[in-house]
């Protein structure tokens, strides 16, 4: 990941999502229109502190946010998600 310029406003985060799993634990193979979208990725840039809400995530962390969170962005011909830190559920 080459490192990406720019400034996240405060109380946002970006989020690049992992990939979808392409086989089931038994070995079957999830054809892509079955496939599932993340709900899982890891903080690459990460707001200032809003004025009422501290920043409470970092990057590098790994944390689960909702089916429908964010707002889908390329940059540099990587997916990412921009979001509120409120969206995240979980932090791994």
């Amino acid at each position: 990941m080459a490192e990406l310029k720019g400034k996240i406003l405060a109380g946002k985060i970006l989020v690049q999502p992992q990939e979808a799993e392409t086989k089931t634990s038994s070995g079957i193979i999830i054809p892509d229109s079955a496939k599932e979208k993340p709900q899982v990725g890891k903080v690459v840039l990460v707001g200032s502190d809003k004025k009422d809400e501290p920043m409470e995530l970092k990057v590098g962390e790994v944390v689960f946010y909702g089916k429908y969170s964010g707002t889908e962005l390329n940059i540099d011909g990587t997916d990412y998600l921009l979001m509120s830190q409120s969206d995240v559920l979980y932090i791994v």
